[in-house]
């Protein structure tokens, strides 16, 4: 058999488009029996079963899926890894929500030993419910990303991250100064960025957190590193949004203040972007800057609903995010439950297969990452998971039902979460098993 090469046989599923714009049968490939061949960690073919079967080697291992869905990796485009350990906590929003539970929450992973454990539950949950790529929050403090990125390197993931910058309104244990930050920030990015499969993340919490002198050095990280990241917030709570008009009062907006700063871009992601004008989705759409649609954090916060149909008018790019802790499962599948609620309290409609974009290429496109995951196009990293039909009785018997992928693919995103995992690969190879 050879050691690595393999291929997988299933029902197999993935996006080729934004269903907003090609329309929805245009959007996607899906496969009754269809095969996936994974060589040296890449997808070297997709298509159907009989068509590929005849043409492999005779030592080629062929795994067959029944009652099984193969898609892309799930990508996860905003979580915060710190706030594992406070999720689920009760009764605020956000600005008292940072100040009860955040920020004491926090302030552990000055202690790699605590940022090491906590590493490993984060990394964990994110496999168990097929996330292979996250763009991740880490705390002020480099141990946090240190931990993280051990542990993604560790098991060869393809994920993002950054410590945050912060150095005003926020607890003296908890702030860097703009020269710290910076200093910080650069030896990290000198360490991880580009090392296997991990990016660095220039990582401003948000703009009442960070002071001129501080965006300024965020901006000059960025303009000295030309394919870094960037991944703050924008315009989820109101109060927030009134907050940045008292702290910068010559800027006519809150995208307008990290616009000023340089901080906008192909690979800058804005986290929320639930109270938005048009013209700042213009200015989104024309840096090719992206928003993370995070749906329970929204509802658990209650920041308001974001608004899908308005950031496809503007062709601004978006991916789903879970944002725990605020967010309230490390699911996508949950995830789109929600986001599907959230276009229906407004009156709009999520399709499946929107859905499944959101969750896969869209995120990739979010994180200009679409050339190497987000679908099964051959050449791509094979980061895939294999979804159980039977994962529950309640699901088998739904999916019984059921008469088009599309109602089994609805079907997945109302009932699915981590049980219906079960197999998680990434670069090729099994990294979570049910």
């Amino acid at each position: 058999m050879s050691a690595t090469r393999k291929a997988y046989r299933a029902a197999i599923l993935h996006s080729i488009a934004d269903p907003a714009e090609v329309g929805v049968e245009a959007s996607y490939q899906y496969f009754e029996d269809g095969l996936l061949l994974i060589d040296n960690g890449k997808i070297s073919a997709l298509g159907d079963a009989r068509d590929l079967l005849p043409t492999l080697a005779a030592d080629i291992e062929v795994e067959h899926y029944q009652d099984a869905l193969i898609t892309p990796g799930f990508i996860d485009t905003h979580i915060h890894f710190p706030q594992t350990g406070m999720i689920g906590s009760y009764g605020e929003q956000l600005l008292d929500w940072l100040n009860t539970y955040t920020f004491p929450c926090e302030k552990q992973f000055a202690d790699k030993a605590h940022a090491d454990k906590v590493a490993k539950i984060f990394v964990e949950e994110l496999l168990r419910n097929g996330t292979t790529t996250a763009l991740v929050f880490g705390s002020v403090h480099p141990e946090s990303v240190n931990a993280f990125f051990e542990e993604a390197e560790r098991l060869d993931l393809r994920m993002i991250a950054g410590k945050v910058m912060m150095d005003r309104n926020a607890p003296d244990y908890l702030t860097d100064t703009a020269e710290s930050g910076y200093i910080e920030s650069k030896a990290l990015i000198e360490r991880w960025h580009g090392k296997g499969r991990l990016h660095y993340a220039v990582t401003p919490r948000f703009a009442p957190t960070s002071t001129p002198e501080q965006l300024t050095l965020a901006g000059q990280l960025l303009g000295e590193y030309p394919d870094l990241y960037m991944h703050t917030h924008l315009s989820e709570n109101l109060k927030e949004i009134d907050w940045v008009k008292e702290l910068f009062p010559e800027r006519k907006g809150y995208l307008d203040v990290y616009d000023h700063f340089k901080l906008l871009g192909q690979r800058s992601v804005f986290a929320h972007g639930v109270h938005l004008c048009d013209d700042e989705c213009q200015r989104l759409a024309e840096t090719g800057s992206a928003v993370a649609f995070c749906p329970t954090s929204n509802l658990f916060l209650g920041s308001g609903l974001f608004n899908l149909p308005q950031a496809e008018k503007f062709k601004v790019k978006v991916g789903l995010g879970t944002d725990v802790g605020a967010g309230t499962s490390f699911s996508l599948l949950n995830t789109l439950n929600e986001a599907y609620k959230v276009m229906q309290l407004q009156g709009a409609r999520l399709s499946p297969f929107k859905s499944l974009y959101l969750a896969t290429l869209g995120g990739a496109r979010a994180l200009s990452l679409d050339d190497r995951i987000g679908s099964l196009q051959p050449g791509n990293d094979a980061d895939f998971l294999v979804l159980d039909y039977k994962a529950t009785a309640l699901m088998d018997y739904r999916i019984q039902q059921s008469s088009s992928i599309d109602e089994t693919l609805f079907v997945l995103m109302t009932l699915g979460d981590d049980r219906t995992v079960r197999q998680t690969f990434a670069a090729g190879r099994c990294v979570h098993q049910r």
